[in-house]
């Protein structure tokens, strides 16, 4: 018997933003090999299935790629239903192709299931629009970060080019970001919003400007980093308190500030409301 590996995005951590796809293939899944930062709640659906984390954290212990690969042409020879449950969308920042071409090389039938990307989810924290009619309409999502013999990133090049840019995998680089696009030309002034656990219950918003990005605190979690004009006015808001409508998880709407919500450059605030109970966020992925 050879079964099928099914790559399935976990979203960016709140359980309810799950694809109705991807919680039954969760249940039906007799192996899941998971991302280190998807939650217990999102693999709770895997009920009956065996539980394998094979996570990838910058700067923390991770499994090797290739070992990867070698437990999922493994398990697909010995399941008929095998789930690789990566952070994010699984094909954005998460290695998804190393794991495709190797399983179609070894004859393995594979099934990609899309998910909710990190950038998608703080958009809606945010409550900010990633394009704008007449101002914004290009978007790019980038990383930085390099591996070890890979070539040199061109993500500079990218954020240069685009009226909003999502960068992922930013936590703990937001000085060197911050510098290099200031080299490479964009203005100290241009806006930017920074969103660590999107989606989740504590979910955090800051803002500032490229200039003065690196006096905001590290981020504990992962984060995400926008920069764009777009982002002017949430930042504006931020600092003026103006009252905002919100949805909370109960449906019932409140008035709240976007003082609450979101901080003034150089500091951070927690966000209430997000819309779920989740404890974790999925997808490092990078997702």
């Amino acid at each position: 018997m050879t079964g099928t590996v099914h790559l399935v995005g976990a979203g960016p951590g709140a359980a309810e933003l799950l694809t109705l796809r991807a919680a039954r293939l969760l249940g039906e899944a007799e192996i899941v090999f998971h991302d280190a930062l998807v939650s217990k709640e999102i693999l709770a659906f895997a009920a009956k299935a065996r539980l394998v984390a094979v996570g990838k954290r910058s700067g923390r212990f991770s499994t090797a790629q290739h070992f990867i690969n070698k437990q999922l042409l493994d398990a697909a020879k010995r399941y008929r239903t095998v789930v690789r449950l990566k952070g994010g969308d699984p094909m954005l920042f998460g290695r998804a192709h190393e794991e495709i071409s190797f399983l179609k090389k070894h004859g393995i039938a594979v099934e990609i299931v899309p998910g909710v990307t990190a950038a998608l989810a703080a958009s809606a924290e945010l409550q900010v629009s990633l394009t704008r009619r007449g101002e914004a309409r290009s978007v790019t999502f980038v990383t930085p970060r390099v591996g070890a013999g890979e070539r040199e990133s061109r993500w500079v090049d990218a954020v240069l080019a685009a009226d909003t840019a999502a960068i992922y995998m930013a936590a703990g680089q937001a000085a060197t970001i911050a510098q290099a696009l200031i080299d490479a030309g964009k203005p100290a002034r241009t806006p930017v919003a920074v969103i660590e656990r999107a989606s989740l219950p504590d979910a955090k918003v800051s803002f500032a400007t490229l200039g003065n990005l690196r006096a905001l605190e590290a981020p504990a979690a992962p984060a995400l980093i926008f920069v764009g004009e777009i982002y002017r006015e949430a930042a504006a808001a931020a600092v003026s308190g103006e009252p905002v409508l919100r949805r909370t998880r109960r449906g019932t709407t409140r008035r709240s500030t976007s003082r609450e919500r979101s901080s003034p450059p150089g500091h951070t605030r927690r966000c209430p409301g997000s819309a779920s109970a989740a404890s974790s966020r999925a997808g490092s992925s990078p997702a």
